[in-house]
């Protein structure tokens, strides 16, 4: 029996397609009062990710469980949500040291659609389904489909493949009730309004959309235990200013001066993670790296450490 497909809106009717007016006659501004007029929109965005907070820490435990069971953070979109969703996925082996597979991303049209407008492959339902299909979606992987309207043919068939093979799916949108939020397990819907100029999700939508990514993927990150307090600890040292800033992040961590920093680093072979933990449970680099690759973490890595070193406080 064929699925019953969800009736979309027409795009007319979307709220992010309405005529913002506030921004009336922007072409009559000047530089300064189109900037301002801008800003003031965007100063809307917060308020409304807020609203969604409850959904989105929800995701962020559904992606964090899927990653430490060895599941994957698929993300999906069209055009702006796209690349989005791309800039976000290649930012988190930098920021973390995770691998590339952790979080992935499909785009409409493949990598050429990050800097050349394919928007027409957006409308296929059948390319959708097809580009999921390669990243073989299961049960241990969380899905997540970026569309503004909510109605992108290509997600949504995308979401609905990903769901059938056991994913867990996740919908980010910015008009509520949409054929996208009914697609997912989980929707995070984002009313963002009227942009400043009609249409150009690219603007509120987009911001909002990368707001909410940046709380999931970090988040999950958190969860983790690739942060320790509120420090960037897994970045490794690929040029002089990710060098700079592992000593910077190690006088912090450790409340030590620059030549004990750089010390206590080159001991850890240059890992800094491996460097946080021989300092504080006082253990050579063997049973550090030992702690931590058992560890849920670097605060379980050090308390585990400290634990097997007898400095733990009884």
């Amino acid at each position: 029996m064929a699925k019953k497909r969800t009736h979309s809106p027409s795009i007319e009717d979307l709220a992010t397609e309405q005529c913002n007016p506030f921004s009336a006659d922007l072409d009559t501004k000047s530089s300064l009062e189109i900037a301002r007029l801008i800003n003031s929109e965007d100063a809307k965005v917060a308020a409304t990710v807020e609203r969604a907070l409850p959904q989105i820490a929800k995701a962020i435990d559904w992606i964090a469980r899927a990653l430490k069971n060895g599941g994957r953070l698929i993300y999906v979109g069209t055009g702006t949500s796209g690349r989005i969703a791309a800039l976000d996925a290649a930012e988190c082996p930098p920021t973390f040291n995770t691998s590339p597979s952790m979080v992935q991303f499909v785009i409409a049209g493949g990598p050429r659609a990050l800097g050349l407008p394919v928007e027409a492959d957006e409308d296929s339902r059948k390319l959708g389904e097809r580009e999921i299909r390669k990243k073989r979606p299961s049960k241990k992987d969380v899905v997540i489909g970026i569309a503004a309207s909510g109605r992108t043919p290509f997600t949504i068939a995308a979401v609905e493949a990903a769901r059938h093979a056991g994913a867990k799916t996740i919908a980010i949108a910015n008009n509520p009730g949409s054929a996208l939020e009914k697609a997912a397990d989980l929707a995070i819907v984002v009313e963002t309004g009227p942009e400043v100029v009609t249409g150009s999700t690219r603007m509120k939508a987009g911001t909002a959309q990368k707001t909410v990514l940046n709380m999931l993927s970090t988040g999950a990150m958190v969860r983790l235990g690739l942060v320790y307090s509120n420090l960037m600890v897994n970045l490794r040292q690929k040029n002089s200013k990710l060098t700079e800033r592992a000593l910077i992040i190690l006088e912090r961590a450790l409340k030590v001066d620059r030549p004990s920093a750089q010390k206590i680093l080159r001991r850890a072979g240059n890992d800094l993670p491996i460097a946080i933990i021989m300092h504080l449970a006082g253990v050579d680099r063997r049973n550090a790296e030992k702690a931590l690759a058992s560890a849920g973490g670097l605060r379980d890595a050090i308390e585990n450490a400290k634990a097997q070193s007898g400095t733990a406080k009884v």
